[in-house]
């Protein structure tokens, strides 16, 4: 099963073959950075803030209609994914080793949803 890779900054790190980078700013990349303010109000009438991490990938996961059948999502798209492992910035885990939220883990639901197990 394919899976996430962190891009490293480190000499003699090489990106492996069959994986495709899905940071920023490739058409892949997460819009909603930690800290900014979403253009979408809430309820209250309030901005939407990004608060963290898992609040960014959240918003990346209900903003982004993954299965509309047209532009970045079609399925063309998602062949372009499928089968890959995905790289990004993010870290794997955390200095208490769980799992880190990225953006990269929705798009690997996403391209591989219909892969068999």
């Amino acid at each position: 099963m394919p899976e996430r890779i962190q891009r490293r900054r480190i000499k003699g790190w090489r990106m492996p073959e069959n994986a495709v980078y899905v940071g920023r700013p490739t058409r892949w990349g997460n819009p909603f950075v930690v800290g900014d303010h979403y253009w979408e109000f809430d309820s209250s009438g309030n901005l939407v803030h990004v608060r963290d991490r898992a609040h960014a990938v959240a918003l990346f996961r209900e903003r982004c209609d993954w299965r509309t059948g047209s532009g970045d999502d079609s399925p063309s798209a998602a062949e372009e994914l499928r089968g890959k492992d995905l790289v990004c910035w993010c870290p794997l885990v955390d200095e208490n080793g769980n799992k880190v939220p990225c953006h990269a883990d929705v798009l690997l639901e996403w391209a591989n949803a219909e892969m068999p197990r």
